[in-house]
């Protein structure tokens, strides 16, 4: 199993980040550069996550070799490896000593061989903080442009980064002049990569413990809050209010943008150079605003650079990055507003279900994709009754108790982790207890599991965060290239200071132990962080400790208050405004409730106006087709008749030609009102619009002329 399981979790990561990406990302209408460069970046902020326990574990069994000083011979992993301990007078001990003494190395089932997993950090490290610090920027600058040539997106994106990369030049200029004023320090090329390293972690650290502090008390509450499907159904009409507003909004916001790019359409013609501009815009309109554009256009008129006034190329830049964010941001607010009252309506069925006696789940709205039958003979309606309305509130609730008590321990171990003696971390104490068993599958669970809670933590609160409407995550492929890549690069910044804090936690990192052991593969790549002290042993040890002051400002609420009492309106529950929305919000809903089944009574009058009348009309057709092949039948046979061929030919073409005509008549509405004596709107005075037999009485005489 050497080097097995850490190509089983490359590949498993890998699709991992995929299905992720696909739920976010739209794979068919972004570009694939986003699409890669994203991709990447997931990938490698949760490949870390993975094989950090792998590497842990791989450690310890490094540690114990070396504590004992001897050569390992070959051994098996199946079985444990015992380590030969010299006696007092050089000479090895007996054979009963060695029967009596437990062995003292485990070999781990997933050990990894020296040499590769420094090798895989310094990959996977480096390539994020290229990705994260340098690309990732440049293409998200690039993608938001409005520009209509490369060349202008990215003269765009240069400008943009220069602000942006001239930041984070001044913090590492602090580090880099601290270190060379210092006369104790000796600035070398390996110390100048540990001030690099040190600047990117203390962003991410600060970064890191704000969102930590968010997740570690929000994920638990929405779980015991999941359980209460009153609170969740007030909360979606709540939800429904805002974004009916949104909704709106975004309508207008794309109304007015249309009518703009109209004007522009009708003011710049074909031959006008910047005409390509106007097409390029016209492209990303959606379809129902590019037909009418197109119907009202007139390509025929030349310009007149002198008399008109034109709209310059840095104006329809602008129009062009406007217009795309309208409609990215109106497409986003349909999608959403169907999910949520697909949401609405289940919350209500539950409702109505819960007092049901038959123990029966009966939905308002059947599902509108086909069922799976294989699924559907096991998850009957009574199963179904039985966990949406009993059984899954209760297990909601014990995993809420779960979740909490973790993040207490969490807590707790932020607060005592630089405490070596004693050793007060929870982490590090169920660390520290398998190792002396050397339980490696202990081990890398409780890692594994240690880490991928914290990580679930922050990256849930990077999921749910929004800045207005510039960054934000949306699900089920409504998410724009900007946010995919602004979300890449959090990652790449919260991860490697995620992994250094967790390491932290299980005193694996030497700089917290102060203990002369091995350090793991991912503290070799990351540096000591012996350069500059006071990052070391000050702001990496002390600063985690406000993740208390952030989970009791959010076990309080105190930052959706403040940002409620700034006007941006949040589900408080004992708020007047939160009430007047969630009044509009259920009306709403009922209002698309009688909607929908309006439509659905319609479909079903009409499925069973064709079940009844739709055998008849069958018939109908069928007489028609049998008269017409008899009547062909008879002209065959009379045409191969020699009395009178000329005569009875004459009469069966007459009847053929007049049963076609019929066949081909549409019923006239008398009720319509489709006649004009206005010849402008017929096409050579002799089109009429309601059907082709108002002509009939002038083409007749022309049909027959040839018989």
């Amino acid at each position: 199993m050497s080097g097995a399981a850490l190509g089983i979790e490359i590949v498993f990561v890998f699709f991992l980040a995929l299905f992720i990406l696909h739920r976010y990302g739209d794979f068919k209408k972004q570009h694939r550069l986003v699409i890669i460069a994203t991709l990447l970046a997931w990938y490698l902020c949760f490949l870390i996550i993975f094989i950090l326990p792998l590497d842990v574990s791989t450690t310890i069994y490094n540690r114990c070799m070396d504590r004992h000083a001897v050569t390992s011979a070959p051994v098996n992993v199946s079985q444990p490896h015992t380590t030969t301990v010299p006696g007092l007078n050089g000479s090895s001990p007996s054979r009963e000593h060695s029967e009596q003494e437990p062995p003292k190395c485990f070999m781990p089932w997933s050990y990894i061989p020296k040499g590769i997993m420094p090798t895989f950090w310094r990959v996977v490290y480096w390539t994020s903080q290229f990705l994260t610090w340098l690309l990732l920027p440049f293409m998200q600058s690039y993608a938001r442009s409005g520009g209509f040539s490369i060349t202008g997106k990215i003269k765009t994106a240069l400008i943009e980064n220069a602000i942006y990369y001239g930041t984070y030049l001044l913090i590492f200029g602090a580090f880099l002049i601290y270190v060379a004023v210092n006369p104790n320090f000796h600035l070398e090329w390996s110390q100048l990569q540990t001030i690099g390293i040190a600047a990117a972690n203390t962003w991410g650290l600060f970064l890191l413990v704000l969102l930590l502090g968010y997740g570690l008390v929000e994920i638990p509450r929405s779980y015991w809050y999941g359980s209460r499907r009153g609170y969740l159904l007030m909360k979606t009409y709540f939800k429904a209010a805002k974004l009916m507003t949104e909704k709106a909004d975004a309508e207008e916001n794309l109304e007015d943008m249309m009518e703009e790019v109209r004007k522009v359409s009708e003011c710049i013609k074909y031959n006008h150079p910047l005409r390509k501009c106007v097409d390029t815009i016209l492209k990303k309109c959606p379809t129902e605003y590019q037909e009418k554009m197109g119907r009202n256009m007139d390509d025929y008129e030349d310009f007149d650079e002198k008399q008109n006034s034109y709209p310059s190329e840095k104006s329809l830049v602008k129009l062009h990055k406007q217009v795309i964010y309208s409609v990215q941001r109106h497409q986003r607010t349909q999608v959403q507003w169907r999910i949520l009252l697909e949401q609405a309506f289940y919350l209500e069925d539950v409702a109505k279900n819960e007092s049901s006696a038959t123990r029966q789940f009966v939905h308002t709205f059947p599902p509108q994709e086909p069922e799976n039958r294989f699924a559907r003979r096991f998850y009957t309606p009574t199963v179904e009754w039985y966990w949406e309305c009993l059984l899954r509130p209760w297990c909601y609730r014990l995993l809420a108790v779960v979740l909490a008590l973790f993040s207490v321990v969490v807590v707790w171990s932020e607060c005592t982790f630089f405490s070596t003696r004693p050793v007060l971390s929870l982490f590090a104490v169920f660390i520290q207890q398998a190792e002396k068993t050397y339980n490696y599958i202990y081990i890398e669970m409780a890692c594994f599991l240690t880490i991928f809670f914290l990580s679930i933590c922050v990256y849930s609160t990077v999921f749910r965060i929004r800045v207005f409407n510039y960054y934000y995550l949306a699900s089920h492929h409504q998410t724009d290239a900007y946010s995919l890549l602004f979300s890449g690069m959090l990652f790449c910044r919260l991860t490697p200071p995620l992994c250094l804090n967790f390491l932290g936690l299980t005193h694996m990192d030497v700089s917290i132990s102060h203990q002369n052991n091995q350090p793991t593969a991912y503290t070799l790549i990351m540096g000591s962080l012996k350069v500059l002290p006071f990052i070391a042993d000050g702001f990496y040890i002390y600063y985690p400790m406000l993740v208390v002051i952030l989970c009791i400002a959010t076990y309080f609420s105190l930052g959706t208050r403040c940002l409620n009492l700034l006007g941006f309106q949040q589900f408080m529950g004992d708020n007047d405004m939160t009430s007047d929305l969630t009044d509009e919000g259920k009306e709403l809903i009922r209002r698309e409730k009688r909607k929908r089944q309006r439509q659905e009574d319609g479909e079903t009058r009409r499925r069973e106006w064709k079940e009844r009348y739709g055998n008849q009309r069958d018939e109908t057709t069928r007489n028609r087709n049998v008269s017409t092949d008899q009547t062909e039948l008879n002209y065959t046979e009379m045409s191969n008749s020699r009395s009178a061929p000329k005569y009875t030919r004459t009469n069966n073409k007459t009847e053929r030609d007049r049963i076609e005509l019929l066949q081909d008549a549409e019923p006239l509405d008398f009720n319509a009102d489709v006649f004009t004596d206005d010849p402008l709107e017929s096409e050579s005075g002799r089109y009429q619009p309601g059907g082709r037999y108002l002509s009939m009485s002038h083409s007749q005489s022309r049909i027959f002329d040839d018989v």
